[in-house]
This record gives structure tokens, C-alpha cells and sequence, in this order.
């Protein structure tokens, strides 16, 4: 009997570098960040403090918006989605973007690691998982502060966790294969660059009826605008056939970056 064929996705990875053994790269994270506990949690504080200067002072005087299904709700209630996707963005992009370059050019632990049974796959993979966790304890973190203020108007928010750790899994693949491509600290300009004109256009703050025609087609292409319709919808229970769109991108995302990425470590680190 010939062998079952691989699944496609496998095929699109170096052969030879996967040993199954990924779990034992978050195992190694976690250990090491016992030491850095506190850098590990102030992510969470961000989105937190703008949750209260602007959902409470700034909401004071903005009054309501109108929600996804244009019924008005509070200022607070439509910012809060918003700060929620973010917080799992930005904590799955520091740890798959500063930290990796430092371990995969100066630390040189990808090297040493590869010397074990691990390959590129499993390292692309515990990384990527590990950034995946950072993200997913800052958005739970922040669901539950949502759910203390009030800002929790439905029940299909439960779902609101496992999107945002898909949100989390997606922005680490594609943090960690642009990673790959970096070759000084200053080309971490660009993910600033990236980054912060997201968090501030991605209707965040303000919906997209705000902008040009124009600008928002730009806005519409942008990673955290589906992160922010999509846990939007789930807070508010307006649920519909649209998020499974808003899903489909961030499948895509993951899987063109955990591709690139264990090419990019097989290539970097074993020709």
C-alpha cells in the first residue's frame, strides 16, 4: 500500500525540517521570559489606558457612533473591539519581530538549536506559537476588562477569544517571515511604519465612513481593519456571513507566513 500523500500546506515546507517537536521552542520562551516577566505583561497596559482616556474622557464629548449594524452604541462600547484586536497584534508583533531578530542574528540560538533534532519548521513554528500566546493572553486580558466596564453587548463575545488568537497566529506568521528578511536594527523602522498608521486608520477610533472613498478602499486592504470588523461584530452580536470573509483573510495570512518564514530559516540558517 503506497503512503498517505502529504497535505498540500507540507508541501509547500522545506523538506526535512519539520521533527514534530515545535512545542519544545514555547517551552524554552517561557522559561526565559520567567526573567522578563514584567515586559511581558506591560503590553496589556496600552490598549488599557487608551480604553480609559479616550472611550472615557474622549467618549464624554464624542457621544455615540453608530454600531455594525447602524444602531448607535457608546463611544467606549465602539473603541473597545478596536484596542482589543491591537492588543493581540502588537503582542504577537514584538515578540515575532524584535526578539527573533536578536536570537536569529546576535544571540545566534536558532544555530545552536538546530544541532538538536529541531529544523526550521519547528522553529518557525514554537516562535510563531509562543508569539501566538503573548497575543492571546493580552486580548484575554483585555476581553475581561471589557466585560468588568460593561462593553460586552453580546454572548457570541466568547467567540471574540479564539479570533483573536487566529488575529495573533496570523500577525506572528507574517511578523516572523518579515523577520527574515531584516538585516538591522533600523529596518525596524518599517514595522513602526506599519504598524502605528494601522492602529490609527484601521477604524479604531472612528468608522470608515470618516474617509474618502478612496482612502477607504486602502483602509479595507489593511490586516487590522478585518481584525477590528471582525471582533466588532462578535462584541456587539451583530453576526453575520460578512466575518466569515474577515476569518478567510487571516487563514490566508497565516499559512503565506509560516511558508515564508520556515523557507527563510532553512535557507538562513542550513545553506
Amino acid at each position: 500500500m503506497s503512503a498517505p500523500a502529504a497535505p498540500a500546506l507540507w508541501r509547500l515546507l522545506p523538506a526535512g525540517s519539520y521533527a514534530g517537536r515545535a512545542r519544545m521552542m514555547m517551552v524554552r520562551s517561557a522559561t526565559a521570559s520567567r526573567r522578563t516577566w514584567l515586559a511581558f505583561v506591560s503590553g496589556f497596559f496600552e490598549p488599557l489606558f487608551y480604553l480609559l482616556a479616550m472611550g472615557t474622557g474622549l467618549g464624554s464629548l464624542v457621544g455615540d457612533l453608530p454600531g455594525p449594524d447602524g444602531q448607535p452604541i457608546s463611544y467606549a462600547a465602539f473603541i473597545a473591539p478596536g484596542l482589543l484586536a491591537a492588543s493581540a497584534m502588537n503582542g504577537a508583533v514584538f515578540d515575532s519581530t524584535y526578539n527573533v531578530f536578536f536570537k536569529l542574528h546576535y544571540a545566534r540560538l536558532y544555530d545552536s538549536m538546530l544541532a538538536t533534532p529541531l529544523g526550521p519548521v519547528d522553529v518557525a513554528l514554537g516562535e510563531i506559537g509562543w508569539a501566538l500566546l503573548r497575543g492571546g493572553l493580552y486580548a484575554t486580558a483585555f476581553l475581561s476588562v471589557m466585560a468588568g466596564f460593561g462593553l460586552i453587548e453580546s454572548p457570541w463575545a466568547l467567540l471574540a477569544l479564539p479570533a483573536a488568537l487566529l488575529v495573533a497566529f496570523a500577525f506572528a506568521a507574517i511578523g516572523m517571515a518579515a523577520t527574515s528578511f531584516m538585516r538591522s536594527w533600523q529596518d525596524f523602522d518599517l514595522v513602526t511604519l506599519a504598524v502605528l498608521p494601522m492602529f490609527l486608520f484601521s477604524t479604531t477610533f472612528y468608522p470608515l465612513s470618516v474617509y474618502p472613498r478612496w482612502l477607504q478602499i486602502v483602509v479595507e486592504c489593511l490586516p487590522l481593519y478585518h481584525a477590528v470588523e471582525l471582533m466588532r461584530g462578535l462584541t456587539t452580536g451583530v453576526v453575520g456571513a460578512g466575518l466569515l470573509g474577515h476569518l478567510a483573510y487571516f487563514v490566508v495570512m497565516v499559512v503565506v507566513g509560516v511558508v515564508i518564514a520556515a523557507r527563510r530559516l532553512d535557507r538562513l540558517l542550513l545553506r
